[in-house]
Formats: C-alpha cells, sequence, structure tokens
C-alpha cells in the first residue's frame, strides 16, 4: 500500500510534466492545425538556456527568461520559415518541422557539445519538504507540480475566458470574417506557435535538472509527446491532461511492481509449460513491459476511437 501511494504521487508528478510538455503541441495543433515535430526540440532547447542563463545570474530569472527566448525563436520560426510552406499543405508543413529538429540538435551540439551539462536544482528548492512513507520528498518535485497546475488553469482560462482566446479560435476557424474585423491573423498564428514553443521551453526549463541536459533528451520525450495528444484528442487541452496524468501514473506504477504473467496465471490455477516458446512471454514483469505500456494504449486508442478521448476530429 506505502509503494502504491508513493508511485500514485510520482505519477501524478511525471504526468503534469508530460502536459507540460504537451500542452503546447496541443495548442498549437488545436489552433492552427500544424503537427509540430520539433516541438521536442524547443523542450531541450528551454532546458539548455536556462543552464546557460542560470551559470551568470541563477535559476529563477531563468525560469522567466528561458521560456521567453525559445518562444520568440519558436515565433521567428512560424513567421519566417513555416509560414512559407503552409501554402503547400500539411504534409511540407510536417516535413519542416521534420527537418527542424535535426537542425536544432545539431546547433546544441555545436554549442554546448554532445556530452551532459552540469543543470542542478537551485540551491534554494534543493530539501526535503515531506517525507511520505518514511521517504523523503523534494521540494523541487512539488514546485514543479504547483506550476504544471498553474499553467493549465492560466491555459484554459485564457482560451475560454478571455477576448483573446476568443479571438484565436475564430482566426482559426473563420480567418476571413477575423480578419475583416481588424484583426492580424498572420500575427496571431505567429504568437501562437511562439506560445506554444515557449511553454515547452518553460518545461525544459523545470525538467532539465532532473533529467538530465543532454543532446538527445529530445528524441527520448518526443514519442510520448505525441501518444499523450493522440490518446487525449488533437487539440484538446483537457485530453491533454487526461491522457498525462494517465500515462504518468500508469507507468510509475507498472516500474513499482514486479509481477510477471506467470504470477497471474498461477493465482488463477493455470500451469504453464515451461519448456514451450511462450515462457519468455510470461515470465516478463510489469515493470519490464512498463516502457512500451503506453505504446500499447497508444495502438487500442486508434482502433476503438481514433479521435482520442476528447477529440472532435479523428487522426
Amino acid at each position: 500500500m506505502d509503494i502504491l501511494i508513493f508511485s500514485l504521487f510520482n505519477g501524478v508528478l511525471y504526468g503534469m510534466l508530460l502536459f507540460m510538455l504537451s500542452s503546447g503541441l496541443t495548442l498549437i495543433f488545436g489552433m492552427m492545425g500544424v503537427l509540430n515535430f520539433a516541438h521536442a526540440s524547443f523542450f531541450m532547447l528551454g532546458a539548455y538556456f536556462a543552464y546557460q542563463i542560470s551559470t551568470y545570474i541563477g535559476f529563477w530569472p531563468a525560469l522567466f527568461i528561458a521560456p521567453i527566448g525559445v518562444g520568440v525563436i519558436g515565433a521567428m520560426v512560424e513567421r519566417f520559415g513555416l509560414r512559407r510552406v503552409h501554402r503547400f499543405g500539411h504534409v511540407a508543413e510536417l516535413l519542416f518541422t521534420f527537418g527542424l529538429a535535426y537542425v536544432i540538435e545539431e546547433v546544441v551540439q555545436m554549442i554546448w557539445g554532445k556530452v551532459p551539462v552540469s543543470y542542478h536544482v537551485p540551491e534554494s528548492l534543493n530539501f526535503s519538504l515531506f517525507t511520505l512513507m518514511g521517504l523523503e520528498y523534494s521540494t523541487y518535485r512539488v514546485f514543479m507540480l504547483v506550476v504544471a497546475v498553474g499553467m493549465f488553469v492560466a491555459l484554459f482560462t485564457l482560451l475560454t475566458r478571455s477576448r483573446v482566446g476568443l479571438i484565436i479560435q475564430g482566426a482559426l476557424t473563420y480567418p476571413n470574417i477575423v480578419a475583416s474585423l481588424g484583426h492580424n491573423v498572420p500575427m496571431v498564428f505567429m504568437m501562437v506557435f511562439g506560445l506554444g514553443c515557449g511553454l515547452a521551453g518553460l518545461a525544459g526549463v523545470l525538467a532539465g535538472n532532473i533529467l538530465g541536459t543532454e543532446p538527445g533528451m529530445a528524441i527520448q520525450l518526443g514519442p510520448i509527446v505525441f501518444v499523450v495528444i493522440v490518446i487525449g484528442g488533437l487539440g484538446s487541452l483537457n485530453g491533454a491532461l487526461v491522457a498525462s496524468l494517465f500515462i504518468g501514473i500508469m507507468q510509475t506504477t507498472a516500474v513499482s511492481y514486479d509481477v510477471s504473467m506467470n504470477d497471474l496465471l498461477t493465482v488463477m490455477g493455470v500451469n504453464v509449460d515451461f519448456d514451450s516458446a511462450w515462457r519468455s512471454l510470461v515470465d516478463l514483469t510489469v515493470a519490464q513491459i512498463s516502457p512500451i505500456l503506453p505504446y500499447l494504449l497508444l495502438v487500442v486508442m486508434l482502433i476503438v476511437r481514433p479521435r482520442g478521448l476528447f477529440g472532435t476530429r479523428d487522426v
């Protein structure tokens, strides 16, 4: 029971980290219809920017400056790159962002090298906040959770309760009408893309010192982000939150239990011939298959409900 409670707590934290990373991509796709393959690369840029800034002026200024810098870069990418290929359709956009991911990775390696950098948790938050079941829990992790919850509340309020959110949604559905009302639709799209990239950069600032800041971090987290937004529903902020929490709890809980299929079959009274070809399969534990569980869930979701939990359009 103690392990379950601690796993659930860690799962919520990991799930909110996934939400911080996927919320920007959900925003970009929901508002612009662009599936940005380079989104995880902006997450990586946020971590590296925070590392570089924190070495000079500390973590707290980096927490605000780094996401803004990443957002500005994202806005420039949309203005001078993505906007030019938009008229050629979604395939051109996908190829552009796919190539951009490799460009960003190479630039990062040229500037900071191929080995992890020493980006650490700030000393002001590097202490135990409370003890749960005999295990100490870091203040910094709770801080990450609070920021993630604040991000969701702010985004939800912006998109559903503010005039800016109405303009953004209207610019996607009825761009000509919004433009006739005096709004600069291309500017709206540029700001949305920049905001989405800035949110990824904020996630990088907060997670880089926990997960490790190195050039491969974008490749490691990139696929799971797309799993989250597909399961939650393309363009659905609520779906991204629910899917992130579910995947986070599922993975962390699975890692904590060393139970195999053979154990379950034994409890059910089923005996398996261990000389058969099924031996390797039934000996696999839940902890061993935990990395592929989100992708198995993705396959099931695509078969049963292609539009995701809260999506309004199929993948």
